[in-house]
C-alpha cells in the first residue's frame, strides 16, 4: 500500500510567494471570466505547488511563468566563447578545412546538425563525422588522421571531447586545433584544446551547468550570429547620475558591457564643491568606451553644474534610439524604468536604475538584431527544435533555461512545422504534430533517432537531419524507422535471454547492483538494456558487451548513485569513460575482465543506496466542486514535464465513480472511468487495474483519488482527463 503524503505549507509562505507575476500568469491563462475568488484560489494553488517542489526563488519561478527567449542565458557568459568565435571566423577567412565530430546519440546528432548548418551557411569548408559500426565513444585517432590526410586544420567536437586527452594531444602534434564543445562531467585534468566550452568545467563562467550538448552547440551558433552584428565586441558603458537630496550628493553608476554581458561596474559619490573630477575613478573607467545615458541633455546639464563647462563628456542618448522602437517610454525618466523592467523583478540583484537600463539596452539590441537579421530568427527556430529534442533525449533537468528550449522548440514544431529531416520522420512514425508534448517526444521520436546510433548507423540519422534532398530524406527516414523497430525487438529478445542471469547477478552483488556481461548483448544497446534492468529491479545496472578486442559497457543509475563517480573509482583502468550523473559509458581491454569484476565487488561492498520511497508526494489538493476544464490550464504553466519536473499529482476527495469499463486487448487490463465531481464529470483512465472493479472499486460509490491531469488528443479533438495513480475509500 502506498502512502499519500503532502508537504505542509503555511498560509504565510503562500502569501509571501503569491506575487504579481503568479497572479498575472493566472489572469492571462484563465481569461477574463475568472472571478476574483477563483483568481485568488488558483494563484494560491500555483504558489503551493511551487513551494512543495522547492521552487521558491523568483529566478527559478521565472522559467515556469515566462518563455520568451530573452530570458535564456547569454552565450558570452561562457568565459571562452569569444575565443571560440574568433577561431572559427579565422577558419572562415583563411579558407581552412573544418571538421565537426559528434557523438552517435540524439544529442550528438542534433549538435552536429546545428553547428554544421550554420558553418556551411557562412561559407566554411565544413564536414562532419560521427562514430559508426564499432567506433568507440568520442573523438578517435583514426578520425584525426583521416582529417590530417586532407590537410584539415580545425576540429570542433560536439557532445564529446572533454575526456579525449590523448586524442587531442595527437591532433596538436599534427598541427590541428581542437575546440571542445561538450556538456559531460569534466575530468580533473582537462584536454589541451585551444578552447573548451563545457558548462560543467569549474571555470566555464556559465550560470547553468545542466544543458545538453546540442544547447552548447546552439550557444556557439548564437554567438557566431551575434558576431555578424555591429554590437559584437563593442565597448559600451551605461552611465547614470542621480541626485541624493538626503546626503546632499550625486550618485554615479557606470556599467561596462561587452557582447551584451556585464564586464565591470563603478559606483561613486560626488559632493558638489568638494569632489574634484581628479579625485574620481570615473574618467579612467569611461576611457575607450561608447557612453550611453538615458536623456543625454539632462545628464550633461547635471555634469556641467557639478564640474563646470571646462570638462566635456561625450554622451550618446539611448532614450532617443529606444523611443523610436518603444514610443510608450517617451515620457519615462530613468527611475521609471525600474518599475517597467520585468526581468529585474525576477533576478536576484538590486533593482537599480543602472540594472534596469542594462536590461532595457539588451532587449533593445535583440530587437534591432531580430529586425535586421530575420533569416537568422527563422534558422534559430529550426535549431530550437533540435535543442528541445536533445534536452528530452539526454534527460536534461527541465528547469532553468531548458524549460525555454523545450517549450519554444515544441512551439516551433507546431507553428512552423518540423524542420527537414524531422518532418519526414514525424510523417513516417505518424506523430500528431498538433498534439505533441515533451512526454510524447521522449516515447516516440527520440528512441527512433537514438536507434540509428545504437545499431552503429549514427551517420544515417545525421544525414537525415543535414540532407538538402527531399527524396534522400524520405529514404533515410524509412531506414531510421526500421532501425527503431529492430532495436525494440533486440532489446526484448536480450531481456528474455538474460533474465535468469540478471537475477543471479542481484544475489552476487548484495541486491545493490545488477551486472550483466555477455557477448550476446549488442554493443549499441547496452544503455537500453541497462536502463531496462534498472527500472525492473530499482537498483543501478551495468550491461557489458564483448567486442573483438575489448569490453564495452553502459551504466544507468538511481537511488543516489552518481554514474561518473562510480566509474571514477576505477582510476585509469578504462580505455575511455564518461557521462552524466545517471548514465555513463566505458570500455576496457579484454585482459582486464577479472580485475574489473574484482573491483566491482570491492565497490559494491561499500556502496550505499538511498531507500526507495514508497510515498506518493501530493502537489495540490483540489476539492471536486472547484474542478473545471479551466483547472487543466495549470498544465500550461508546469509543462514540459520530465526529469526533475515530474507530472503534477493532484488529490481530490469525495468524488463519485459514475461509470466504469474494462478496456485493453491483453492483460493486465485497465479501467476507463467517469469521475463525477459535481458540476463537471471527467473521463479517467486507471492503467492495469481492471481487477479492482467490483473488488474495492464500485460504480456509484465515493472515493479519494490521486491523479495526473492530462489532455487526450484524438481525431483533432482535445479532451481533459485524469490519469489515476491511486484510489482509496473516501475517508
Amino acid at each position: 500500500m502506498k502512502n499519500w503524503t503532502k508537504t505542509p505549507v503555511t498560509k504565510q509562505q503562500i502569501e509571501r510567494l503569491c506575487n504579481q507575476h503568479i497572479q498575472n500568469k493566472i489572469k492571462t491563462l484563465f481569461g477574463k471570466d475568472l472571478s476574483e475568488q477563483e483568481e485568488k484560489y488558483y494563484t494560491q494553488i500555483l504558489a503551493s505547488i511551487f513551494l512543495r517542489r522547492n521552487i521558491k526563488e523568483q529566478k527559478d519561478i521565472l522559467f515556469y511563468l515566462e518563455d520568451d527567449l530573452r530570458f535564456q542565458h547569454n552565450p558570452f557568459l561562457f568565459n571562452s566563447m569569444e575565443d571560440a568565435v574568433e577561431r572559427i571566423l579565422q577558419a572562415r577567412d583563411e579558407n581552412e578545412k573544418v571538421l565537426i565530430f559528434g557523438d552517435k546519440d540524439v544529442d550528438g546528432i542534433t549538435s552536429t546538425t546545428i553547428l554544421y548548418d550554420y558553418l556551411k551557411k557562412i561559407g566554411i569548408d565544413i564536414s562532419w563525422r560521427v562514430p559508426v559500426n564499432n567506433d568507440a565513444y568520442g573523438l578517435s585517432i583514426e578520425a584525426i588522421d583521416d582529417f590530417a590526410a586532407i590537410e584539415g586544420s580545425l576540429i570542433i567536437t560536439v557532445d564529446c571531447g572533454i575526456s579525449n586527452i590523448n586524442e587531442i594531444n595527437h591532433a596538436n602534434d599534427l598541427g590541428i586545433d581542437v575546440i571542445v564543445t561538450d556538456h559531460h562531467n569534466a575530468p580533473e585534468v582537462l584536454p589541451d584544446a585551444i578552447v573548451i566550452l563545457d558548462p560543467k568545467t569549474h571555470d566555464s563562467g556559465y550560470p547553468f551547468s545542466d544543458i545538453s550538448g546540442a544547447a552548447v552547440a546552439y550557444k556557439l551558433v548564437s554567438a557566431l550570429r551575434f558576431a555578424n552584428t555591429d554590437f559584437y565586441n563593442a565597448e559600451i558603458c551605461l552611465f547614470n547620475i542621480s541626485e541624493d537630496n538626503e546626503n546632499k550628493c550625486y550618485n554615479v553608476d557606470c556599467l561596462s558591457i561587452r557582447n551584451l554581458t556585464k564586464v565591470k561596474e563603478l559606483h561613486e559619490k560626488i559632493i558638489p564643491g568638494k569632489t574634484s573630477i581628479y579625485d574620481l575613478k570615473l574618467p579612467y573607467f569611461l576611457q575607450g568606451q561608447l557612453i550611453y545615458v538615458w536623456d543625454a541633455q539632462k545628464t550633461k546639464d547635471i555634469l556641467k553644474e557639478i564640474f563646470g563647462s571646462g570638462i566635456e563628456f561625450n554622451l550618446n542618448d539611448l532614450k532617443k534610439d529606444i523611443v523610436k522602437m518603444m514610443p510608450s517610454l517617451a515620457t519615462k525618466n530613468v527611475e521609471d524604468l525600474k518599475e517597467l523592467s520585468l526581468i529585474a523583478k525576477y533576478i536576484d540583484e538590486e533593482n537599480t536604475a543602472i540594472n534596469s537600463l542594462f536590461n532595457l539596452y539588451v532587449t533593445y539590441c535583440k530587437r534591432i538584431i531580430a529586425s535586421k537579421f530575420s533569416e537568422d530568427v527563422i534558422d534559430e527556430q529550426k535549431d530550437l527544435q533540435l535543442v528541445a529534442i536533445a534536452a528530452i533525449a539526454d534527460i536534461m533537468p527541465l528547469q532553468n533555461e531548458n524549460r525555454i528550449f523545450v517549450r519554444k522548440g515544441i512551439e516551433s514544431i507546431k507553428k512552423y512545422k518540423p524542420r527537414p529531416g524531422l518532418l519526414e520522420l514525424f510523417s513516417k512514425m505518424r506523430i500528431d504534430i498538433e498534439a505533441i508534448t515533451a512526454k510524447d517526444l521522449s516515447w516516440s521520436l527520440t528512441p527512433a533517432l537514438n536507434a540509428a546510433g545504437r545499431l552503429g548507423e549514427a551517420d544515417v540519422a545525421a544525414k537525415l537531419l543535414t540532407s538538402d534532398n527531399p527524396q534522400e530524406r524520405e529514404s533515410l527516414a524509412e531506414q531510421v524507422y526500421m532501425f527503431n523497430e529492430k532495436r525494440k525487438q533486440m532489446v526484448m529478445d536480450t531481456y528474455y535471454l538474460m533474465h535468469n542471469k540478471s537475477e543471479e547477478s542481484l544475489h552476487e552483488n548484495q541486491e545493490k547492483l545488477c551486472l550483466i556481461i555477455d557477448k550476446q548483448i549488442n554493443k549499441g544497446l547496452t544503455g537500453n538494456f541497462a536502463g531496462k534492468l534498472m527500472q525492473e529491479f530499482g537498483i543501478p545496472a551495468i550491461a557489458i558487451s564483448e567486442c573483438e578486442d575489448m569490453f564495452v559497457g553502459s551504466m544507468r543509475t538511481c537511488r543516489g548513485v552518481i554514474a561518473t563517480d562510480f566509474l571514477n573509482q576505477f582510476g585509469d583502468f578504462f580505455i575511455n569513460h564518461g557521462g552524466h550523473n545517471f548514465a555513463a559509458g566505458f570500455s576496457f581491454e579484454k585482459s582486464k575482465l577479472e580485475a574489473f569484476k574484482q573491483k566491482i565487488k570491492e565497490i559494491v561492498s561499500k556502496l550505499e543506496l538511498e531507500e526507495e520511497n514508497s510515498n506518493i508526494s501530493i502537489d495540490a489538493e483540489i476539492p471536486p466542486q472547484l474542478l473545471s476544464p479551466s483547472t487543466f490550464r495549470l498544465l500550461d504553466i508546469m509543462e514540459p514535464f520530465g526529469s526533475q519536473n515530474t507530472e503534477l499529482i493532484v488529490k481530490s476527495s469525495g468524488v463519485r465513480i459514475a461509470e466504469a469499463t474494462v478496456v485493453g486487448k491483453k492483460e493486465p487490463f485497465s479501467l476507463k472511468l467517469l469521475i463525477d465531481c459535481g458540476k463537471y464529470k471527467f473521463p479517467a483512465i486507471f492503467w492495469n487495474e481492471a481487477q479492482r472493479l467490483n473488488r474495492d472499486i464500485f460504480i456509484g460509490e465515493s472515493y479519494d483519488i490521486l491523479y495526473n491531469m492530462s489532455r487526450n488528443h484524438f481525431n483533432r479533438m482535445t479532451n481533459s482527463q485524469f490519469e489515476i495513480i491511486d484510489i482509496k475509500a473516501n475517508s
